[in-house]
């Protein structure tokens, strides 16, 4: 948003200087982009006076001038046909840059007689389009900085402009009036008052509107009304100066009025020719798909269904809110027209906006939001605008529909202002304060303008008096000690482990991945999910259409990735939720990994080997210690089909309670997940890791036992179907207090065994606590480690 001081001053009585206005809008939350003075490009400028000024002997066109300078007479060929004896001219000596020829001047020769400088018109200095003759000065001193000349008697053609960041929340700072509202309200000044009295028409306004019963809640209202006999052409010095300001060219008078009121109240205006309008009716209605317009951009646009248009008897004139038509625009040779001042809905403007690629100053305000009360306000001031510099004579104003109810209020507490922000303002400073940003305040209820559609409750009334007062004022306190001594963790025992669980993974030498919580129902279906529970309503994309029910989809995903460029070694793994269901709650924390390929390049010495079973079982199980889990646990069969049959494990502490699962991947889930195999991978899950019995930072003595620990070696001959772990977990139940630790030390197939049998060795530790194991105690722990084997699997035992 661009504006120059004195546009803001015509709204804003003031005496502050540029600087601290510039940092009080910046302060109000109206950051200043940049300030552009423009006396600076034509600061080396200065006045001359032409003492006599004779026709070049050798063109006809050209004046050889003796110019009358700061450093003397100097001698300049000039061509443009004003330029003779006795005038106030500008000139720029040799050295002096020219901006609107982009040149520098220097001394050269013109048909062979010397030229020392030139005399500029206001289009080479950028004032103006105007280039059919040189600047003549009214006044003026010989060597006086021209710029100082244009301060004092046209200021407007040096002003500072000053560019601002909008928010989308605040559209009535997209008017320079909205601007000042809020600078007033700082203490900068008094808001200047701008009525304009309604003009009365003199006859009825012979073109018609009509909006369509559907299109009500895209154009709720619609205010137009003729005016006949104007005369269109250049707009006002004054109008065009402060368009050009801001970068808009000046186009003619008619037009220039929209634009000038678009940026000085936020209020987009367009204008008609009568002549050019088939019929005596303007219909607003959606479009029904494929009408087209040639648009004052030159460029035609077919619209799709719904678009909000306005209709004349041969077909569409205008795209509501967006851009008007090229057929019925005005030019120079208009003599009625028509004006508009309509408010069109913010969401479906920005849609037809879009769909169209229009960008233009109406879409940019109607799609952030107007003040839709001040429409009926907007054509009076447009229409005295227009009588005052065009003449002509305005008919009655016609209205379509009806101004919508914005109106709300919500309660002024002021201690809220203490609580929310943490400042100290007095209730009569905050009255005031709203009061002057247009708030109607009725005891405690404070009436929000039209114009602010961002205030939407108590806190945004908190806001805007926070933001008056400015929040540089706000002062750090030091916060009241509310317990005495440690404060309790904030941290849940849940966050905790996951923390843990990064960290664990981390140091083991996995990388950590954060992938989508949605993924394509095939993936989920391999992993138990993909049904209806988890199934998105408007997923983003195809391949995000269902809840993840595990976190391993996400990582093979990204280990097909890096196979696909090359990397085939790595450990990855991801801390997140899966889901189970679609209702809250369904969800649980996992912790997962996988293991690609070696477990490090190659090497001379042979110590890179491919990862296997026992490499994320390890894993598992230091990630699961380092969650506090059991050293004791149970390693069953029977997890879901996504691990490979033979080759997994579950971590359990009897059979219901699983804290993980590790193993290989089943092939059939590499192969539809594009992954070369083999892949082993962990799932582990924290919850179901029991919580310590007791409370606090302190961790137990540790138990270590001083007594001599003892092994024992047992082979079984069992069914080749037989698993070892069966062995295991029975050997382990023979005696849970002294038996430590059970190892698979080594198998036997063939031989003397027979077919069908196979011989399973057994390293049993028994680690006494309390007093030395004697030769009794050892039997009779054997005996139970033989009997629960027996038993378990009905093997033998081999001798």
């Amino acid at each position: 948003m661009k504006f120059t001081l004195s546009w803001l001053k015509d709204h804003l009585d003031t005496t502050a200087t540029l600087d601290e206005i510039v940092y009080a809008l910046t302060d109000l939350g109206l950051e200043v982009e940049g300030v552009e003075d423009r006396g600076a490009k034509l600061g080396d400028f200065t006045i001359g006076y032409v003492k006599s000024a004779e026709k070049h002997p050798d063109a006809d066109r050209l004046r050889v001038c003796q110019v009358d300078t700061d450093e003397g007479v100097k001698q300049i060929i000039c061509g443009a046909p004003n330029a003779r004896q006795g005038i106030t001219v500008v000139v720029a000596k040799p050295g002096v840059y020219v901006p609107g020829i982009d040149t520098t001047i220097g001394v050269g020769k013109i048909r062979g007689i010397e030229s020392f400088g030139m005399m500029a018109s206001e289009r080479e200095m950028e004032l103006s389009d105007e280039h059919d003759g040189i600047i003549e000065l009214p006044s003026g001193e010989v060597g006086q900085p021209f710029v100082e000349w244009l301060a004092k008697n046209d200021p407007a053609k040096v002003d500072p402009v000053i560019e601002i960041a909008i928010t989308p929340n605040r559209p009535d700072a997209l008017g320079v009036r909205g601007i000042a509202r809020d600078l007033a309200a700082r203490g900068l000044g008094k808001l200047i008052k701008r009525e304009t009295p309604a003009v009365d028409g003199t006859f009825p306004c012979p073109i018609s509107v009509a909006i369509e019963g559907d299109t009500l809640e895209q154009c709720p209202v619609f205010y137009g009304r003729v005016i006949r006999g104007v005369t269109n052409g250049p707009s006002p010095a004054w109008l065009q100066d402060c368009l050009r300001a801001i970068g808009l060219r000046p186009i003619s008078f008619l037009v220039d009025v929209t634009n000038f009121f678009t940026y000085d109240r936020n209020r987009p205006l367009h204008v008609f020719d009568v002549d050019k309008i088939a019929g005596d009716t303007l219909r607003v209605h959606r479009a029904k798909g494929g009408e087209t317009l040639m648009a004052l951009d030159e460029k035609e646009y077919t619209f799709q269904e719904g678009m909000t248009l306005i209709s004349g008897a041969n077909g569409v004139e205008s795209i509501a809110g967006v851009m008007g038509g090229l057929a019925s625009g005005c030019t120079e040779e208009t003599t009625s027209v028509f004006i508009e001042a309509a408010y069109f809905d913010p969401v479906r403007t920005a849609y037809t906006g879009r769909a169209l690629k229009i960008n233009s100053d109406a879409r940019y305000r109607f799609e952030r939001g107007i003040d839709p009360a001040w429409t009926p306000y907007g054509i009076e001031h447009a229409t005295r605008m227009i009588l005052d510099h065009a003449g002509g004579e305005a008919s009655e104003v016609i209205v379509a529909g009806k101004v919508p109810n914005t109106d709300r209020a919500y309660k002024l507490d002021a201690a809220r202002v203490q609580s929310l922000v943490g400042m100290d303002i007095p209730e009569s400073e905050q009255r005031q304060t709203l009061t002057s940003l247009g708030f109607i305040l009725e005891g405690n209820l404070a009436h929000v303008p039209s114009w602010r559609p961002d205030v939407q409750g108590e806190a945004d009334l908190v806001e805007e008096v926070a933001r008056i007062a400015s929040l540089t004022k706000l002062q750090g306190r030091p916060l009241p000690r509310i317990t005495q001594g440690v404060s309790k963790p904030i941290l849940s025992p849940m966050q905790r482990r996951e923390a843990i669980a990064r960290r664990t993974c981390a140091a083991l030498g996995y990388n950590e991945c954060v992938s989508y919580s949605f993924i394509d129902q095939a993936a989920a279906s391999l992993f138990g999910g993909g049904d209806d529970a988890t199934r998105l309503e408007n997923p983003i994309s195809s391949d995000m259409s269902h809840m993840r029910p595990a976190l391993l989809p996400g990582l093979l995903q990204a280990a097909a990735r890096n196979q696909a460029r090359g990397f085939a070694d790595f450990a990855l793994f991801e801390v997140g939720a899966a889901f189970h269901g679609g209702e809250p709650g369904e969800q649980h924390l996992l912790v997962s990994g996988v293991l690609v390929g070696r477990t490090g390049p190659k090497d001379v010495h042979g110590t890179s080997r491919a990862g296997d079973v026992f490499d994320v079982k390890a894993d598992a199980e230091a990630v699961l210690a380092a969650m506090g889990a059991p050293a004791k646990v149970q390693i069953l069969r029977g997890a879901d089909a996504c691990w490979h049959p033979g080759r997994h494990g579950m971590i359990c502490l009897g059979p219901k309670k699983i804290l993980g699962v590790f193993g290989e991947l089943h092939p059939r889930v590499l192969q539809a997940m594009d992954v070369k195999g083999p892949v082993m991978g962990f799932t582990l899950w924290p919850a179901e890791v029991p919580m310590p019995r007791k409370s606090g930072a302190s961790r137990g003595a540790l138990q270590i036992s001083d007594l001599q620990a003892v092994e024992r070696d047992f082979a079984f001959v069992v069914e080749a179907h037989v698993e070892a772990l069966t062995l295991v977990n029975a050997a382990m139940g023979a005696d849970k207090a002294l038996i430590e630790d059970v190892r698979v030390f080594d198998e036997f197939i063939g031989g003397s065994l027979g077919e069908g049998k196979k011989s399973l060795a057994l390293t049993i530790r028994m680690q006494p606590r309390t007093e030395t194991l004697k030769e009794k105690d050892i039997e009779i722990v054997s005996a139970k480690v033989i009997e629960k084997i027996t038993k378990a699997t009905g093997g033998v035992l081999r001798v």
